[in-house]
């Protein structure tokens, strides 16, 4: 059963930065396939924000392209999302998310961290 937690949330004001961190843990060796960052917003359906996909390509939302980057350490089986230039609009509960392949196993399974609040107001 592979964990995933995220740390670096918390408030900033309009224009500011914050860091997210992901890091995946298991008993079991594994393989991570996919890794990303998610949010959902009150009211609203959780989105993609930014992904490195199956095939080693980054997906970024419209929405944030050219003020968030995301980076991952494969060593360390972490994700990080540098969020820039932030704007209230921005605020949500944002969700690691990983496809992993644990030893043993045949097939790829999705897995979630329990999320991290991100609130932009001043």
């Amino acid at each position: 059963q592979v964990q995933l937690v995220e740390s670096g949330g918390g408030l900033a004001q309009p224009g500011g930065s914050l860091r997210l961190s992901c890091v995946a843990s298991s008993g079991k060796l594994f393989v991570v396939a996919a890794m990303g960052w998610y949010r959902q917003a009150p009211g609203k359906q959780r989105e993609l924000v930014a992904a490195f996909t199956h095939n080693g390509r980054l997906n970024y939302a419209d929405s944030v392209k050219g003020r968030f980057t995301i980076s991952r350490d494969n060593a360390k089986n972490a994700v990080y999302l540098q969020m820039a230039s932030l704007k209230p609009e921005d605020t949500a509960v944002y969700y690691c998310h990983a496809e992993v392949m644990e030893y043993g196993s045949d097939w790829y399974v999705p897995s979630w961290g329990q999320g991290t609040q991100v609130t932009v107001s001043s």
